[in-house]
């Protein structure tokens, strides 16, 4: 069996090597975001939200927009996951992603910051830039952080460091708070494709489970408030 550090330093490792592959923002498969349509849920992060490997059907944010409306709810996903990217270019970025309304933003993002050993105050810095930007608009998107995690191989200093970034930040910002992205899904074999890196269709799936349980009352309070 193989140790689930090695399991999760490779899915890490993977997600940085996957930094050559196309970097366009894979949207939903609905058409572009317009002011008079439904009200937008952007989830901006690495390639675990890209769904690399997959359909984008397969993908967990394609996955978030079924359940979505079967609970009657009035909102499109848009899956703004790119490969290998690190904290610092989510926060390039997001200007673009905000140039139409956003009614919530997703925000997954420090796994290829973990494998590059960058600081986890740097990490703070960006993804805090990000909510930044994200609250300078008018009205401001609801906020999700989505927590990642580091193998211990890093030493206990810089992990413990790193995943205190994410209900650090939450908590200043009133974010709604993802604690682990791969609960139940990283450095499970049968959960991942065969690069032992990506989440398989079924692994989708259990993320989709994981974010959805924080998102769902975010997205039902902001409804509520608009009737």
């Amino acid at each position: 069996m193989i140790p689930r550090s090695v399991l999760v330093f490779g899915l890490v490792a993977g997600l940085f090597g996957c930094e050559r592959q196309s970097r366009e923002p894979r949207e939903s498969t609905t058409p572009p975001i317009s002011n008079t349509e439904r009200p937008s849920v952007v989830f901006l992060g690495t390639s675990l939200t890209a769904g690399l490997g997959l359909e984008p059907e397969q993908a967990y944010p394609a996955l978030i927009q079924q359940k979505i409306d079967s609970a009657g709810l009035d909102y499109r996903v848009v899956n703004a996951g790119v490969s290998g990217e690190t904290s610092a270019g989510a926060r390039r970025r997001v200007d673009w992603l905000l140039r139409e309304p956003v009614a919530v933003l997703v925000l997954e993002t420090g796994a290829n910051d973990g494998l590059r050993g960058l600081p986890p105050d740097s990490l703070r810095a960006n993804i805090q830039a990000v909510f930044d930007r994200a609250k300078a608009i008018s009205p401001a998107p609801k906020l999700v952080l989505v927590g990642m995690r580091v193998p211990p191989n890093y030493g206990r200093a810089y992990t413990e460091r790193f995943q205190a970034v994410y209900p650090e930040v939450a908590r200043h910002n009133g974010a709604a708070l993802v604690p682990f992205l791969l609960d139940g899904v990283g450095g499970i074999p049968r959960l991942n494709q065969a690069d032992g890196i990506h989440p398989t269709a079924e692994g989708q799936r259990v993320i989709a489970e994981t974010v959805w349980r924080v998102l769902e009352p975010v997205l039902r309070e902001r409804s509520d408030r608009r009737i």
